[in-house]
């Protein structure tokens, strides 16, 4: 890709996630470009100038979300690529590739990306979302919508996120962290998934361990330092 070219979707990155929370920064695209393309150089058949404008633009609809929790972002982003790459000289068949690997990067919505190019996209996002990185990331963005660490079980002891529907980070890792790597398409990104694995493991672990033990432990404590009036 010419050095221009990248400067005109730099920039307009950078102005479309100019008010984006701190897990989905502009640092994050960076990230996952860098991914990206590490995973590219792995498949042959891959046009490294797609990776790099979808990656730069997979999360150009992030502020429309944030406004109108109806969007999908990755929907969003897909429509505003397209015309803002049709409008700066791309081709029309670039734009309508670039457009379907950004519509298709999400991880709950959005359909199954079926081009290399965009299973690159999609297994470059969530990578972003493994190891240290994505245990970060995690309460980064749970903290910036109010969501809580973790939550009780219906018998009252401490959930470690298993079937949770609720907001917290023990439920998300349980969700989506923990497992991720099976989600992934390309064979160098299973490979990177499981290189980050033991850490975000680690850190899951160790956290259920020590709040259950100044919950559930504490609760016995505070028990014994109570009494009725009599």
């Amino acid at each position: 890709m010419e050095r221009e070219r990248y400067a005109l979707l730099d920039a307009y990155m950078r102005k479309c996630m100019r008010d984006a929370d701190g897990a989905h920064d502009r640092e994050h695209v960076y990230r996952v470009l860098g991914v990206a393309l590490d995973i590219a150089v792995t498949e042959p058949d891959a046009d490294k100038d797609v990776v790099i404008a979808a990656c730069l633009l997979h999360d150009i609809g992030r502020r429309d979300q944030m406004q109108d929790k109806r969007l999908c972002h990755a929907a969003v982003g897909a429509e505003k690529a397209e015309k803002f790459l049709k409008k700066n000289g791309f081709g029309e068949e670039f734009a309508q590739h670039v457009a379907e690997c950004v519509r298709t990067h999400r991880f709950r919505r959005g359909g199954a990306p079926q081009s290399i190019e965009a299973k690159i996209l999609f297994d470059a996002d969530k990578i972003d979302v493994c190891g240290a990185t994505g245990i970060a990331r995690t309460l980064l963005y749970q903290g910036h919508h109010g969501g809580a660490l973790y939550a009780q079980s219906a018998d009252g002891s401490l959930s470690d996120g298993t079937g949770e529907k609720g907001e917290t980070f023990f439920g998300e890792y349980k969700r989506k962290l923990e497992n991720i790597g099976e989600r992934l398409f390309t064979a160098r990104a299973r490979e990177l998934a499981a290189q980050r694995r033991s850490a975000a493991l680690a850190f899951y672990q160790s956290m259920l361990a020590e709040v259950r033990f100044s919950r559930e432990e504490g609760s016995a404590l505070l028990q014994k330092c109570l009494c009725d009036r009599g």
